[in-house]
């Protein structure tokens, strides 16, 4: 069959293979090119441990501290505030107990899939030098936050994840450049991360194409609902192929709807500073618990990124947000280099307000599916959603049971 694909970012790129992998002809189309939004500036995290989503109880009791800070950990632009309110009020009724514990399962079960489905395509396409096996940690600064988090460690070794709360000394041993400021943290051995998100999407892209998925730089504009779908563009372009998937990202929302799917697919806007050749202050990827960020020892250099805006695709980046990042940073990472020799970034992580991702056919065409809205996981999730994908065009069960990630569950 020839099955195009709508979008060339980590998650596009990984299904693409695993079509090649079927015998299929892949077409891949992006606006913009391979590796662009989050695919070029992520954490790069294969951050599979983590089973909570964000809409939950305990997050809906934050909101309200994080809205009083402008450049906090959470964000609205007041002049974007009316547009988000049906996303928000999505986001509420996810965080109730019932929903939150569906999404739980629903995110565990995909997570489990997400290393074992990374390992063996960086290994079948010879990239696998560019995964690191160095494990992962979540570090408290809060001795209760940190005594909270040995419940959710429990939750995870229900799930056969690996974790380890380790003290203040050990934490230290692992990382000395931390500050003596951490009570300890959650140690996940098993956490992987990758060279760079941009080196390696590139790298998964080439090898798309030298497998022979063919590129073309063009807008999707529609989708047809006919039995063989047609993608149309600008200027008459007009394409007729066997099957479609939807992988646009935060972009992929008008597509959806023209097929009679209404997603609340919305854009955090993830902020970040990279300090090119910088290595040896961190050997593995540290979440800072409580302080919205994250840092990433990339082969490229140390990333340190997060944070979470609502403001839309439109509004220009707001890089007083970074530095914030960036001065909080510093007082718990030592020999930090200044902020001003660090490159600053700005992307858009496609939000659904569950914390999972949309995955499955189209209302009005089977033909086509979706495959889009894996927020802060995209890098995680690529995999193991392209082996899903796969088998929905061959007709066959996936691994799991994806009701969780229909596009009909809103």
């Amino acid at each position: 069959m020839k099955i195009a694909i709508v979008g060339t970012g980590i998650v596009g790129v990984a299904i693409a293979h695993a079509l090649l992998d079927e015998g299929h002809e892949v077409l891949l189309l992006d606006r913009e090119g391979p590796a662009f939004g989050p695919s070029r500036g992520n954490a790069g995290w294969i951050a599979h441990s983590d089973i909570l989503p964000i809409a939950s109880p305990k997050m809906l009791r934050q909101v309200p501290k994080f809205l009083a800070d402008p450049l906090g950990p959470l964000s609205i632009r007041p002049a974007y505030l009316p547009k988000l309110l049906p996303w928000l009020a999505r986001f509420v009724l996810a965080s109730r107990p019932g929903p939150y514990e569906r999404s739980i399962s629903g995110l565990a079960a995909l997570q489990r899939l997400a290393l074992p489905a990374w390992l063996a395509r960086a290994e079948q396409t010879g990239l696998g030098h560019l995964v690191h096996r160095r494990g992962g940690l979540y570090a408290f600064t809060d001795p209760q936050a940190m005594a909270a988090a040995k419940e959710i460690a429990k939750r995870q070794a229900a799930f056969g994840i690996d974790v380890q709360m380790i003290d203040s000394p050990a934490l230290r041993k692992l990382e000395p450049a931390l500050s003596p400021r951490f009570a300890g943290a959650a140690y996940h051995p098993g956490t992987a991360h990758i060279s760079d998100p941009l080196e390696l999407t590139m790298a998964l892209f080439e090898a798309a194409l030298e497998r022979g998925a063919s590129f073309e730089r063009i807008g999707i504009d529609r989708i047809s609902a006919e039995t063989r779908p047609a993608l149309e563009a600008s200027h008459g372009w007009r394409q007729i192929v066997d099957r479609v998937v939807v992988a646009a990202g935060a972009w992929s929302r008008p597509l959806a709807a023209a097929l009679g799917d209404p997603i609340p697919l919305d854009t955090e806007r993830g902020y970040n500073v990279s300090f090119t050749g910088v290595s040896g202050l961190l050997s593995r990827p540290v979440a800072f618990e409580g302080h919205g960020f994250v840092a990433t020892p990339l082969d490229s250099g140390l990333r340190i990124g997060g944070a979470v805006e609502f403001g839309g695709l439109d509004a220009p980046p707001n890089h007083a947000r970074t530095r914030k990042l960036y001065d909080k940073a510093a007082t718990l990472v030592e020999g930090l280099p200044a902020f001003e020799s660090g490159r600053t970034w700005m992307g858009f992580r496609p939000s659904i307000p569950d914390s999972l991702p949309v995955i499955g056919r189209a209302r009005r065409n089977p033909h086509v599916l979706y495959a889009f809205g894996h927020g802060h996981y995209g890098m995680t999730q690529s995999h193991a959603t392209a082996d899903i994908v796969a088998a929905l065009v061959a007709g066959r069960h996936p691994a799991i049971d994806i009701t969780p990630f229909s596009p009909r569950r809103f």
